[in-house]
């Protein structure tokens, strides 16, 4: 999708892939759900869960940079191919980035099963004995599907280069399938070990849902290794930087289980089933608009004033929506916790610490939100390495967070650590996205700010008083009061101060009826 595809069809894209992954993101949460209603907020979930922080390590050291330093590239590629009016004549770079990658991360994958006790125990020092073991095997199972998930992602950003989403977009749907098939009908005979089989499973389900838009495309990928391809070439001058910065983010995440290790049992259950809680409008409005963005500012890049329009548009979108969620669930936690998951094995204790992360997660996504389209935008200019050193000033700001306030505070000091990195690195960013490049149009974006900042606690006190009034009324009752009332307010607020952000809603619609 090329800057000349304009505004349209950027919008009916984002319409698209927001539709289809509303549909895996339900199904995700309903694995969650199962998961936890069938194993609890206790050691053997624990253990799972660091289990998949050494897959993660493994593919964030290749996989998702290398994803993501293909798009760029292959959309430039493509954009010419529509304008010379030639079908998709295959990638020479992309294969290569391709094979390579499998091949490299093969060879990671069976080096981390072999180190697999040590590994979780670097990662999970708080772990002993069967826990530490459980760990150690859940490790080497679920290593089986590194290269599943690499070939996956990549195979979506090719498609989704030549203006394919759909069939990414719901690549969750059988992968969510076959887990709480694992959880519902296997965990309670194999137990924890149930996850990790049905996490390689589903993983192939994954792939193979990657292949049909590649067959419509007409697109051949085969196996090569011209190191001197001029596309891989450019491809590979992106990866170190996204590499870094990539590995940060990981890092966070490590920390904060390696320090939750530390904690009570359950608390990195806790912590990552409440960022999985305020994680999903990331999913549905963040990455769903980031996936035909990306392509869009990539085309635009020699387009300041067109790559600003984008810009500004993605962060409208983005902080329009997501302010009014902060503030949700910041007032209904604990409600909305024990709604989702506070069922069968989780318990009341362990609502109460998922609630209590819920609560200090949710500035965060207002953050990430922000931070997501302004990194996008400098990615599409070629600068990664600003973003990389922003994420690494972040990480020091998550560790020594975690270090300082995890002691006193518990589960709330991990997660308030992740939202202040989190702050600091969408500042940053922007800062830099204006400065250095002149991709963001900062009065705009103050503005914007401001006005979701005063609408955010004017609303926000507004939800609390409702919640107060009916505090020991049925969930049902006050979880849709504290919404209606908080959303009105939002709303309100917007249409009294004229706010350029009610035209985003208008266009969302015309976009929804409008046909080519």
């Amino acid at each position: 999708m090329g800057a000349s595809g304009g505004r349209w069809s950027i919008a009916r894209a984002a319409v698209l892939v927001t539709g289809l992954t509303a549909v895996s993101t339900v199904l995700g949460f309903a694995r969650d759900v199962v998961i936890g209603a069938v194993f609890g907020a206790g050691a053997a979930l624990d253990a799972w869960l660091v289990a998949q922080g050494v897959l993660n390590v493994v593919l964030g050291l290749a996989a998702w940079a290398m994803a993501r330093s293909v798009t760029p590239v292959v959309s430039r590629e493509a954009a010419r191919e529509r304008d010379a009016g030639t079908g998709c004549r295959g990638h020479r770079g992309f294969d290569v980035a391709l094979t390579l990658t499998l091949v490299a991360l093969g060879a990671a994958a069976v080096v981390a099963g072999l180190l697999a006790a040590p590994l979780t125990a670097v990662l999970a020092p708080g772990f002993a004995g069967e826990q530490a073991a459980t760990a150690a095997a859940l490790t080497r199972i679920v290593l089986v599907a590194t290269v599943l998930v690499a070939a996956t992602d990549l195979l979506a950003s090719l498609a989704q280069a030549h203006g394919r989403f759909a069939w990414s977009s719901v690549q969750g749907v059988p992968f969510n399938l076959v887990m709480i098939a694992a959880a519902g009908l296997l965990g309670p005979h194999w137990g924890i070990a149930a996850l990790p089989a049905g996490y390689v499973a589903g993983s192939a389900a994954r792939l193979l849902l990657q292949l049909p838009p590649l067959r419509a495309l007409g697109t051949r990928v085969r196996p090569r290794w011209d190191l001197a391809d001029p596309g891989f070439r450019e491809i590979v001058r992106l990866v170190p930087p996204m590499l870094v910065g990539n590995a940060v983010v990981n890092v966070n995440t490590l920390v904060d289980r390696a320090v939750g290790s530390t904690l009570a049992e359950g608390s990195i259950t806790a912590l990552t089933y409440g960022w999985r809680l305020v994680d999903l409008p990331e999913t549905l409005v963040i990455a769903s608009l980031l996936v035909p963005l990306y392509p869009a500012l990539s085309a635009a890049a020699g387009d300041p004033p067109e790559l600003r329009r984008l810009v500004g548009r993605g962060l409208g979108v983005v902080v329009t929506a997501l302010t009014p969620l902060c503030v949700l669930f910041t007032v209904l936690a604990g409600p909305l916790v024990a709604t989702a998951f506070g069922h069968g094995a989780f318990d009341a204790e362990d609502t109460a610490a998922t609630a209590t992360a819920v609560a200090w997660y949710a500035p965060a996504l207002l953050a990430l939100g922000v931070r997501q389209v302004v990194v996008r935008a400098s990615y599409a200019l070629g600068d990664s390495r600003g973003p990389v050193v922003v994420a690494v000033l972040a990480m020091v700001v998550n560790v020594a967070g975690d270090l300082v306030l995890a002691p006193v505070l518990g589960v709330a000091g991990i997660a308030a650590a992740t939202s202040a990195s989190l702050v600091l690195a969408a500042a940053l960013n922007a800062w830099l996205l204006h400065r250095r490049h002149g991709g963001l149009d900062a009065r705009p974006a103050l503005a914007l700010l401001l006005r979701a900042l005063a609408l955010g606690a004017v609303s926000g006190a507004a939800g609390a008083a409702v919640h107060a009034a009916l505090a020991g009324a049925p969930v049902l009752l006050l979880v849709p009061a504290v919404v209606l009332v908080v959303g009105a307010v939002h709303v309100l607020g917007l249409a009294l101060l004229r706010a350029p952000e009610l035209g985003l809603a208008r266009d969302a619609a015309r976009t929804v009826l409008r046909r080519r």
